[in-house]
């Protein structure tokens, strides 16, 4: 457990004075839409930079941020409860979010839906309500681009992505901010719809040529690095050979071990996680049936340089970042921030027509 300092004290309560300016803490609490979230101009680099420094803090043991807890209402389904304080930026709350995989198919609605509580961290008033689902579709491919950042060939000129789904069409947007040399970007989903879709959405958005695959070995086999986000299979079925992959490449995976053989992970000559303590939760839960490679350490280390990065063209170097709180935490502070300077948002009154509970 953190303990308060009084730099900490001093910051949180000059914070708290401004935002008072805007929010009456303890009586009302600010409701944020997607589109709210949206509409604060919040940039794909900050949101980078952002997730960045949410993995270095916990890496440095600068954050409390406990090991996710969830339920697992449907077949592969998952419920996840993320809390996070990160002292040095005041920011404080928790993420509700979960993944139904089989949700557009069988009630036409999104796969993915979070929230973020924020609350104030001197007094544990929540602040704002807002979505979470825009910060988790970006912060997450941007967890994928801090590990290409230290572990892959930022001059690459091939890269692919593993699932088409939100996750996927995100990342392929977002990639030629870590990579910006690339020629081809490659893409495979089962679903043949799915690549149409994301070819159609973000073709025009970046400058590489977006190259369907006809099956996983295409891509494999054509890409430097790769990307997968493919639904978490509680008993993994991976598609993915390991005579396939080839030392040299950088796999980032945001899929825990989903996409691969276990022998591709258990040879990798250096192989991350965002978050041990995460991982190894998930492994009681049957995530990894094979057991774990040796650990390299966590992703954040490798960006603080607390563990080295890639030290080797010919390295086979694997990612595996599942997502954690400090990252959401730092992108909903910038949210949060701009929200109420901004005027976003609805204000509503926390104890309905009473002063409030004494």
């Amino acid at each position: 457990m953190l303990q308060m300092t009084q730099e900490w004290m001093e910051q949180d309560k000059a914070l708290r004075e401004q935002y008072s300016k805007n929010l009456k803490i303890g009586e009302e609490i600010l409701y944020l839409s997607w589109q709210d979230c949206q509409d604060t101009g919040t940039t794909v680099e900050e949101i980078i930079n952002a997730t960045e420094q949410g993995m270095i803090d916990y890496s440095l043991k600068k954050t409390e941020m406990p090991a996710k807890i969830g339920i697992h209402p449907m077949q592969d389904s998952l419920m996840h409860a993320m809390p996070a304080y990160l002292p040095d930026q005041y920011a404080c709350g928790i993420k509700w979010g979960s993944n139904f995989p089989d949700n557009r198919k069988l009630f036409g609605v999104t796969n993915t839906n979070c929230q973020i509580i924020y609350n104030d961290a001197l007094t544990g008033m929540p602040m704002a309500i807002m979505d979470a689902t825009w910060i988790t579709e970006l912060r997450t491919p941007a967890t994928a681009l801090v590990s290409i950042k230290y572990g892959g060939n930022l001059d690459a000129t091939t890269w692919g992505m593993i699932g088409c789904g939100i996750q996927g069409k995100a990342n392929v947007r977002m990639i030629e901010h870590m990579l910006p040399k690339l020629e081809k970007i490659y893409i495979y989903d089962v679903f043949e719809q799915a690549m149409d879709d994301l070819i159609a959405i973000d073709q025009p958005q970046v400058n590489a040529e977006i190259v369907k695959c006809s099956s996983y070995e295409e891509l494999v086999k054509s890409a430097e690095i790769i990307t997968s986000a493919i639904p978490i299979a509680h008993v993994p079925n991976p598609p993915v050979k390991d005579e396939w992959v080839s030392k040299g490449q950088t796999l980032v995976c945001l899929d825990c071990h989903t996409t691969y053989e276990d022998a591709v992970y258990k040879r990798a000559d250096k192989y991350y996680q965002d978050s041990i303590e995460e991982h190894a939760l998930l492994a009681t839960y049957g995530v990894y049936p094979n057991g774990l490679p040796t650990i390299t350490g966590e992703t954040g280390e490798a960006a603080a340089g607390v563990v080295p990065a890639r030290e080797s063209k010919d390295e086979l170097v694997i990612f595996n970042n599942v997502g954690m709180a400090t990252e959401d935490m730092m992108c909903a502070r910038i949210i949060f921030d701009r929200a109420l300077e901004q005027g976003l948002g609805v204000k509503l009154p926390m104890w309905g027509s009473t002063k409030g509970m004494k």
